[in-house]
């Protein structure tokens, strides 16, 4: 069986964790991208000025313009939950960009990566829903007609189970796809720069796919936020 070469495994492997490192690829990976996340914040952390320079006036512009769109969708309330949101687009992000380094493993191109965010995001969608309404949110399971109740609750209860397949299953198939078409093209043609094209539009779509993921989740905390009808 063909086994792909990655930095994590060839380190892991050299302090007789490789079986581990083989298995759980997906894992030392996230973990890897945390760090950086962690490191790069509190490196940005640190640096922050009350007179910015150039590099955090494109950083506060960004992170200002994600806030503002979440806002604007659900409401100054959202904006308790910007936090989970921001977290979850850059991690996704930066997952989807590090497949395209050679050596390096998406974690988003494993099920149980995108299946974890997903169920994180479904968990706190009811959660939302819960603080928000209390034990009246069961209505939103219930409909507007009493007699179909029971009906609507089976209905809606699916409805909701199926956010997470659709959040998990369309950001592994995309990342995992683009993780295999560009491993054929360098196996194929490396040396001559037929993937470049690839690259780049792999660019596209982690960026792409971090956006749906995060607007879907949004949406979900609006819905959950709404009087039911």
């Amino acid at each position: 069986m063909e086994h792909h070469y990655f930095f994590i495994n060839e380190i892991l492997k050299g302090i007789g964790l490789g079986h581990f490192a083989h298995d759980y690829q997906a894992a030392t990976h996230s973990w890897l991208i945390m760090i950086i996340m962690i490191v790069g914040a509190a490196a940005l952390a640190k640096g922050v000025k009350l007179l910015p320079t150039k590099g955090q006036n494109v950083l506060e512009v960004i992170v200002g313009g994600l806030e503002n769109f979440m806002v604007e969708i659900t409401g100054p309330e959202g904006r308790a939950f910007f936090p989970f949101i921001g977290t979850i687009f850059l991690y996704i992000f930066v997952c989807n960009l590090i497949g395209l380094v050679p050596g390096f493993f998406s974690p988003t191109a494993s099920l149980n990566t995108t299946l974890s965010l997903a169920l994180c995001t479904f968990i706190l969608t009811h959660f939302i829903g819960i603080k928000f309404h209390g034990v009246k949110y069961v209505k939103h399971f219930l409909g507007p007609i009493w007699a179909l109740a029971p009906l609507m609750f089976v209905i809606e209860l699916i409805g909701h189970l199926a956010r997470v397949m659709s959040l998990s299953v369309r950001l592994f198939g995309n990342i995992f796809g683009k993780e295999k078409i560009l491993g054929i093209l360098f196996g194929l043609a490396g040396l001559y720069l037929v993937p470049l094209p690839i690259l780049f539009l792999g660019i596209l779509v982690s960026f792409i796919q971090a956006v749906v993921f995060m607007l879907l989740a949004i949406v979900y905390f609006a819905g959950a936020m709404e009087e039911a009808h």
